[in-house]
């Protein structure tokens, strides 16, 4: 990670509210519980102890239940709210040093934020409220104009730029919002529950254009939510917030498969995991495979090692080639033939690692093998159909809540090869010769 650039860098932020924000931070600082500090002072310990840093083109969410400091923490970031104590770096910049004068360039040009409730002028048009920022930017007419365009094309409200707001929908509301934020090129966005506001199906929506215009745009973006769903689906990595304080950062997998503590393992009890965990948090190693130069003798001893009724096929570095079945493999030993090619089937449907087990359930169930998991053409684990729905129904590696995983031998075409040989086939020291 040495080689990462972090846009932003936070380090032991706190922020405190109300007048005796010094002795609730000394109370803070020396282990009392929030509970006893603000029962002490009056005070209000929003954010407590903050530490993270965001990559470069990365979607960092903040999530966490109401009052669990969420919106304050990210408010601390362009300085709305600034931090009682702590540092907030931008670009490598402590931002809490700047002038007034150099904030409002930060804002106007490196930090761009998306608010829950959109915030658009009803008085102005959808194009004028596009290009407001350009506008305290002050950046001459026509070029605003051309900027926050081109800014309504990406979010898909071309055509729509003469209209007001009152005359769109929530989610239309909302993605002027969001080219309001996008056509100041800005590096980075903030968005406080920015999708919070609307319903379901738009949410979703909203939720798939924000990834979407992400794999082009590669901003670095902080998202605020409360729906797990919506953070897991989001995040390339997720801090969880309870009562002020940072209390596990991870991606949706780890937080998913290895909870820190109580707190967390009750948030993310009821999450859709098919939409978080991935192939390869499930696949198991592929033990039965065959090297495509031994043959159909080696291949029918595999078989009946390996008590299965198919193999994959691979080349030297596991190289996925196809897969054969028992009764091919019989027939080519009578025959005599020595090659696997002739009885090596090679449309065979694979599934990447980083493919979500939503998407695995048809072709699993198409499918009368496991699935190969392939990465650059290198076959790297399967995923048996009875370990892809424990692993549902778990959400455990493997699908196992205790003790290893089964050895990854191949299922249901998963009778023993044995069982499908007729009377006459080569027993096992005719193989071996």
């Amino acid at each position: 990670m040495d080689d990462v650039r972090h846009t932003i860098e936070v380090e032991g932020v706190y922020k405190v509210f109300g007048r005796r924000a010094d002795t609730a931070l000394k109370m803070l600082h020396e282990g009392h519980d929030r509970d006893a500090v603000e029962e002490a002072t009056s005070a209000v310990c929003a954010v407590i102890d903050a530490s993270f840093k965001v990559a470069e083109g990365e979607i960092f969410v903040i999530m966490g239940l109401s009052g669990s400091g969420k919106s304050t923490l990210v408010r601390t970031l362009n300085l709305i709210h600034p931090p009682t104590t702590g540092v907030v770096r931008i670009n490598g910049t402590d931002i809490t040093t700047l002038s007034p004068r150099r904030l409002r360039e930060l804002r106007t040009s490196t930090v761009s934020m998306v608010f829950q409730h959109f915030g658009l002028f009803p008085h102005r048009t959808v194009l004028q409220n596009a290009e407001w920022g350009l506008e305290v930017a002050g950046l001459p007419v026509e070029e605003r104009h051309v900027k926050a365009m081109e800014a309504l094309e990406l979010v898909g409200l071309k055509g729509w730029e003469d209209s007001y707001p009152g005359e769109l929908s929530g989610g239309m509301q909302q993605r002027v919002g969001l080219a309001r934020a996008l056509a100041t090129d800005a590096d980075i966005l903030l968005m406080d529950e920015a999708f919070s506001a609307l319903d379901p199906l738009i949410r979703g929506e909203m939720q798939e254009q924000l990834v979407e215009l992400q794999q082009t745009l590669k901003k670095t973006i902080v998202f605020i939510t409360h729906d797990l769903n919506e953070a897991m689906y989001l995040g390339d990595r997720i801090a969880v917030m309870k009562d002020g304080r940072i209390v596990q950062i991870g991606s949706a997998e780890e937080i998913l498969q290895d909870p820190a503590n109580d707190y967390v393992e009750a948030f993310v009890q009821d999450v859709d995991r098919s939409r978080v965990l991935t192939a390869s948090s499930v696949m198991e190693e592929p033990i039965a495979t065959i090297l495509r130069r031994e043959g159909p003798k080696a291949a029918l001893r595999t078989m009946r090692q390996r008590q299965v009724s198919a193999l994959f096929v691979v080349d030297p570095g596991r190289r996925l080639v196809g897969v054969t079945l028992d009764d091919d493999v019989m027939e080519a030993v009578r025959s005599g033939e020595h090659s696997l090619d002739p009885i090596t089937t090679s449309e065979v449907p694979t599934v990447s690692p980083d493919t979500l087990l939503a998407d695995l359930l048809v072709p699993s169930a198409e499918s009368r093998l496991p699935l190969p998991v392939v990465e650059d053409g290198k076959l790297v684990g399967v995923i048996p159909r009875v370990t892809l729905l424990a692993a549902l129904a778990t959400g455990t590696p493997n699908g196992v809540a205790d003790g290893p995983a089964d050895d990854g031998a191949l299922e249901s075409v998963a009778e023993p090869a044995a069982s499908h040989e007729p009377p006459g086939s080569p027993d096992a020291e005719e193989v071996s010769e």
